[in-house]
């Protein structure tokens, strides 16, 4: 079995690698989907671990510290996939706010875990992220801007799960006479 220690410095590559191929910035939003049931090879939805929460959770503030990245995090479908942010990155981003404190029975352990560990947690009904990683097949592709750019990262798994992977790019306008680089 993985250690938590293991989960999070892979989700901490993960998470580096995508600011990279992405070219994100600072204040850059990156949307994280999280089964910690899959984590621990667990069917979804079954078997949340509180460890693979943290791991996730922690690996995220260790690089928004490092990068100047913000982050939500995706609650499961039993809050409509609802999302915890900094309540600054809900003001900041004029996010929707929506009234619910997430638990592991509804809104996942990962989402709890956050909205009891950020300083002013909230709860955003959408947003329209930069980036987003999904370990374990949570489907965040609802929460990232229009075009998305699949990357591989590195590391394939997440404890027992799978990581897919994405940064968002401007639509391409114009044709075939349209120029896109200056």
């Amino acid at each position: 079995m993985t250690s938590w220690v293991e989960m999070r410095d892979g989700m901490k590559r993960v998470l580096e690698e995508l600011i990279q191929a992405g070219r994100l910035k600072p204040g850059s939003l990156i949307v994280i989907g999280a089964s910690t049931s899959e984590m621990r090879g667990q069917r979804i939805g079954t078997a949340g671990a509180e460890d693979c929460a943290r791991a996730i959770v922690e690996a995220a503030m260790a690089v928004k510290e490092s990068h100047g990245v913000d982050f939500a995090f995706q609650c499961c479908e039993h809050l409509n996939r609802a999302l915890v942010v900094e309540r600054s990155v809900l003001e900041r981003k004029q996010l929707e706010e929506v009234t619910v404190v997430p638990v592991p029975e509804a809104g996942g352990s990962m989402a709890a875990y956050a909205f009891r560990h950020l300083a002013d947690p909230a709860v955003a009904e959408t947003v329209l992220a930069d980036a987003g990683v999904d370990v374990g097949g949570t489907l965040i592709g609802m929460h990232l801007r229009r075009v998305a750019v699949p990357f591989r990262p590195s590391v394939s798994r997440i404890g027992e799960a799978q990581v897919i992977a994405a940064y968002t790019r401007p639509k391409l306008i114009g044709g075939a006479r349209a120029k896109y680089e200056r």
